[in-house]
C-alpha cells in the first residue's frame, strides 16, 4: 500500500521546500527557463507533492483537473506508485476550435505533447475513500473526451531527473487541449482508440487506450486514489488525462502537431514561446 499522503494542513513548510516552489512558480510565472533544479531534489514522492501544493498555493488559479504520467518500474520509490499527479489549471485548459491551437512551451526548457485520453467526472466521489480499484472507477459516472496534454517545464532536464523532480513541478503540465467526446466509450473494447500524433507532418508514434499499463480505468483508479490520499478527493466537473497514448513527443516553438484520433477527431496545435503565467 502507498504511503504518500498530502499535506492539506497549517504545518509551515520547510524552507527549503518553500524555495522549490518559489523557484518553479517564478519561473513559471516569467515564462523563463531554470538552468538546473531549484534547490535539492525530494528525497521521496511524499516530499515531492508537498512542494507541488506549496506551488498550487502560489499559483494565480484554479486546479480543474489532473494529467497522470507513468513511473517506470525502475524510477519507482518506496511509495510503490505506478504513476504520479500533476495539476490542470483553469487558464491553461483549452476547447479544440477545429483551426490550430497556440499551445506554450518555455522557451529553454522541456516541452512535449501528448495525446490523451481525457475522463471528466459527473459525480464526486466519497472523500473518505482512500482505494480505488479499476473496476471500482469503472463505476464512477464519467465521459471520455480526447485531448492533447502541453508537457512543458522551465526545466530542461525535467524527464531526464525523474519522477520526484517531475511532481515537484505541476507534473511538467502546461496546459491541456480538449477535443470532442467518444459516445458510449465505457462499453466499447479499448482496443478500438487508437491515434498517431505528427510533428510538422512526420508520424512520430503510434499508438492508443491500450498503451496505458492497465489501461484507462487503471490510470482513472491511481488518480482517484492519490488524490483522496492528498486530502484532494475529486469531485465532478473535474478532468483526468490518463497518459501518453502514442508517446512523449519533444516540440519547440514554431513547430505543428497534428493527432489523429482514429474515427473520432484531428487536432492541431502549433507551439509557441510561453509567456508570462506560462501562457501563449
Amino acid at each position: 500500500m502507498s504511503t504518500v499522503t498530502g499535506h492539506q494542513d497549517d504545518t509551515p513548510a520547510p524552507p527549503q521546500l518553500s524555495a522549490i516552489a518559489d523557484g518553479f512558480v517564478g519561473a513559471r510565472r516569467r515564462g523563463a527557463a531554470l538552468e538546473g533544479f531549484p534547490g535539492a531534489i525530494p528525497e521521496d514522492l511524499a516530499t515531492a507533492y508537498r512542494v507541488q501544493d506549496l506551488a498550487i498555493a502560489r499559483w494565480p488559479d484554479t486546479v480543474v483537473g489532473w494529467k497522470v504520467g507513468y513511473i517506470a518500474p525502475e524510477r519507482r520509490d518506496g511509495s510503490g506508485d505506478e504513476r504520479l499527479l500533476g495539476p490542470i489549471f483553469s487558464r491553461q485548459l483549452w476547447n479544440a476550435t477545429g483551426g490550430s491551437l497556440p499551445i506554450p512551451v518555455f522557451t529553454g526548457g522541456f516541452g512535449a505533447v501528448e495525446a490523451e485520453y481525457v475522463l471528466r467526472l459527473e459525480a464526486d466521489v466519497p472523500a473518505g475513500k482512500l482505494d480505488w480499484t479499476p473496476e471500482e472507477a469503472a463505476a464512477v459516472p464519467a465521459t471520455l473526451f480526447v485531448g492533447v496534454e502541453v508537457a512543458s517545464s522551465p526545466l530542461a532536464t525535467i524527464n531526464e531527473l525523474g519522477p520526484r523532480v517531475v511532481v515537484s513541478d505541476f507534473g511538467n503540465n502546461n496546459g491541456l487541449v480538449l477535443g470532442p467526446a467518444v459516445p458510449d466509450w465505457a462499453v466499447q473494447d479499448e482496443s478500438t482508440l487508437t491515434a498517431e500524433t505528427f510533428i510538422d507532418g512526420t508520424s512520430v508514434g503510434r499508438g492508443g487506450a491500450q498503451r496505458l499499463p492497465g489501461g484507462l480505468r487503471a490510470a482513472f483508479a491511481f488518480a482517484l486514489s492519490r488524490s483522496a490520499r492528498r486530502g484532494r478527493p475529486l469531485k465532478a466537473g473535474e478532468y483526468i488525462a490518463t497518459g501518453n497514448a502514442t508517446g512523449i513527443h519533444d516540440i519547440a516553438a514554431g513547430q505543428r502537431a497534428r493527432v489523429v484520433f482514429e474515427g473520432y477527431a484531428t487536432l492541431d496545435c502549433h507551439a509557441v514561446p510561453a509567456g508570462a503565467d506560462g501562457a501563449p
